[in-house]
């Protein structure tokens, strides 16, 4: 060992170290080598890269159907809102119900006192029977008014005809005791005359008779049976004349009253109306009253949301009792965009998403006016009918829209990322014969993914998917396919 060690320690001594002009010359060299062999590397790269076409994941166009849909969400509201008002004048004998609660058509609601329904029923009777009370009394009145001016009427036309017929009978009277009274005066003035004639011979027999005769006369324009009759006789007929008078009188006042007090037309039409307006009513009122002899029942499935009656107080008519909004007549209401406008519109087919749970829907309704949200963006509100609903949709909760705007089936269709838009329109980038080449197209509907493509593209061509900077129309390319 000892002498292994003594000729180690001997080599080392015999070496010397290199001179350092060579070894400078020597770096120099090997420096220069690898920079050249690094330029020919870049330049023979160059060369290559150049006559090399560039490698391009492509995506081929493809046949298939494809559907086009809206993607939203929205609140689930209800179409069908009831308000129940009270009808009748009754105290509220039960509540059944709270705002939340699920009811089916038929339910009772709210019940009313049976003693002050039955009270309010009664009242509303009587009311209808004094109606019809006051209203026979005045029709019978009326016509008892009519009954007097008829009578009145025709009393007079023959009351004045027996009167005129007395009151010429009468006159007929007087004229006959007065041309009798005016025969005797004349004939008693002729007896004057001859008596004076004869005044000269008082004792003849001719004076003597004439005397007679004056004296029988004067009796007689006294006494005369034929005037008497006829006196007696005008006696009668002027107190006959005298009661024709006094009853036409009577008939005169019964007239005036009658036709005072007569309704006119007017106001038999008036009263006609009030007594018919009265009767309807008073039929309204005791329907209502029969209508809620039972309560307050639902008048369709739904969801109680407000109450505000109270039991055991007393629901004037029109007082607010609670609201029912129905869960088989609901829809989802959303918001529409201006890019999604001209796809949809009315019944076009929609799958609602509650909770889980997918129900088939329709676009039912779509405003003719925007209202700005909360971004401030316009939007147009749009309602989607739920066709199938039941207990599982809850009003006012968030749900899922996809509604189907169109359909296509067997069309062309390329990846949404492959097509372009430039001052020209549409088009695509596209690997034919190792060029890249640009089409123009005309597209039709999309999906989320997929778009149709109506001209410019056919079935297997193959479309760049991803446009970077550096490709460009007429560049050499090679087509990878990624499917």
């Amino acid at each position: 060992m000892e002498e292994e060690k003594k000729a180690e320690k001997k080599v080392k001594k015999e070496k010397k170290p290199a001179d350092p002009a060579k070894r400078k010359k020597k770096r120099r060299i090997i420096i220069l080598s690898a920079t050249g062999v690094f330029i020919l590397y870049v330049i023979i790269s160059n060369v290559v890269a150049a006559n090399t076409p560039m490698q391009i994941m492509t995506t081929a166009a493809e046949r298939g159907d494809i559907r086009q849909t809206i993607n939203t969400s929205g609140n689930v509201t209800s179409n069908e809102e009831k308000t129940y008002f009270s009808n009748v004048n009754v105290k509220i004998g039960s509540v059944n119900v709270e705002a939340g609660d699920a009811v089916k058509k038929g339910d009772v609601l709210i019940g009313y006192d049976e003693s002050d329904l039955s009270k309010a029923t009664e009242l509303a009777q009587l009311d209808k029977q004094a109606a019809e009370g006051s209203y026979r009394n005045s029709v019978q009145t009326n016509n008892e008014k009519l009954g007097d001016l008829n009578e009145a009427n025709v009393n007079m036309e023959v009351l004045d005809q027996q009167i005129a017929d007395t009151e010429a009978y009468i006159k007929g009277l007087n004229n006959k005791i007065q041309k009798k009274k005016d025969e005797l005066a004349l004939f008693g003035t002729q007896l004057q005359i001859s008596l004076l004639d004869w005044q000269d011979q008082p004792d003849s027999d001719e004076y003597m008779n004439l005397q007679k005769m004056v004296q029988e006369n004067n009796y007689e324009q006294s006494h005369n049976k034929e005037i008497e009759g006829w006196e007696s006789e005008l006696e009668v007929y002027n107190d006959m004349l005298s009661k024709y008078k006094e009853y036409r009188s009577e008939m005169k006042s019964q007239k005036s009253s009658a036709d005072s007090s007569k309704m006119t037309a007017g106001a038999k039409e008036e009263l006609e109306a009030g007594n018919q307006t009265k009767e309807i009513q008073s039929e309204d009122k005791l329907a209502k009253l029969e209508a809620v002899s039972d309560g307050v029942t639902a008048e369709f499935d739904g969801v109680i949301t407000a109450v505000s009656a109270v039991e055991g107080s007393t629901a004037a008519e029109g007082t607010e009792l609670l609201k029912l909004e129905s869960t088989e007549d609901v829809c989802v209401k959303i918001s529409v965009t201006k890019y999604d406008l001209d796809k949809i519109a009315l019944s076009q087919k929609a799958t609602v998403t509650i909770g889980g749970r997918e129900y088939e829907g329709e676009v039912s309704r779509i405003d003719k006016m925007a209202q700005k949200n909360d971004s401030g963006a316009a939007v147009v509100g749009t309602e989607i009918k739920i066709l199938d609903p039941d207990s599982d949709v809850y009003l006012g909760v968030e749900a899922k829209v996809v509604i189907e705007t169109a359909e296509v089936k067997d069309a062309v269709l390329v990846p949404v990322t492959a097509v372009n838009v430039d001052s020209t329109g549409e088009f695509v980038y596209a690997i034919e014969n190792n060029v890249i080449v640009k089409k123009q197209v005309e597209t039709g509907i999309s999906s989320d993914t997929m778009v149709e493509i109506l001209s410019g593209v056919s079935e297997g061509d193959q479309l760049i998917t991803e446009v970077t900077g550096g490709i460009t129309e007429g560049m050499a390319a090679v087509a990878v396919p990624m499917n």
